[in-house]
């Protein structure tokens, strides 16, 4: 295949994607009601299930100050919904497009790593949703500079915590499967990782920071399940790097 070619097979991919995210987001606007009280606005309610199981005390309330934001709200809303109910049929529409151009003994380790990348997108958004973005709120809502400050929180701020700590953090998570494929492709091995923890925690507290709102607690709690997974991904790799048919 020329190099046109290769774009036109990528545009495909691109277009099959996104259209499969916009056809989920379609149950995010039919389905409003579930979408809000049940999913989205129950980490703000203080009967959320984190809150009960660590016996916090908890309490929020939710205001609109802008004509359209309940509107546009909705529709990140949904479109977050896309993304997350498609995930795996783009992570499919990916591996479609990537593996004619690997060998076959890169191919099964590769196939591996695409198949755990859906399991750790859904780890990652349920930690965000279950852990992070409950242990923020709880902190953000229970700190005032003085009791004549009370804490009234916009959809629209509360919206963007929640969509910073769900959906980045289920990208994050895709952190062990990219050092897994290019640990099959031979281009770094364990020693290497090893070797760069130092750096890795700096990076970490940097994710974290950008994250998260770059508080000291909240860095704190996102950090803690970001650095397991590279030690998670050091476990993954093979000690030297494999090498491929071609340098064979």
């Amino acid at each position: 295949m020329t190099f046109w070619d290769h774009l036109d097979v990528l545009r495909g991919t691109l277009f099959r994607s996104l259209g499969a995210i916009i056809l989920c987001s379609v149950l995010g606007l039919a389905f409003k009601n579930f979408l809000f009280d049940s999913i989205v606005l129950a980490p703000a309610r203080p009967d959320f299930f984190t809150y009960r199981l660590l016996g916090w005390s908890f309490s929020m309330e939710l205001i609109n100050v802008e004509v359209s934001a309940q509107f546009f709200v909705h529709l990140k809303a949904a479109f977050a919904v896309g993304v997350i109910v498609a995930f795996p049929y783009v992570v499919w529409e990916l591996w479609k497009f990537l593996s004619p151009g690997l060998y076959a003994r890169e191919k099964k380790p590769v196939r591996t790593a695409f198949l755990m990348s859906t399991g750790l997108f859904y780890l990652g958004v349920l930690v965000g949703y279950f852990i992070v973005l409950p242990v923020c709120l709880q902190f953000f809502m229970n700190y005032t500079v003085s009791d004549a400050v009370a804490n009234t929180i916009t959809i629209g701020s509360y919206m963007s915590m929640f969509f910073s700590m769900v959906l980045l953090i289920g990208v994050v998570f895709e952190f062990p499967t990219i050092v897994l494929v290019l640990n099959r492709l031979g281009v770094l091995d364990r020693s290497l990782l090893r070797k760069g923890r130092r750096y890795a925690f700096v990076i970490v507290l940097v994710l974290s920071a950008l994250i998260t709102p770059a508080d000291p607690f909240s860095m704190f709690v996102l950090a803690i399940p970001l650095y397991l997974l590279y030690e998670f991904s050091i476990l993954l790799c093979s000690k030297s790097p494999v090498k491929s048919e071609a340098a064979e």
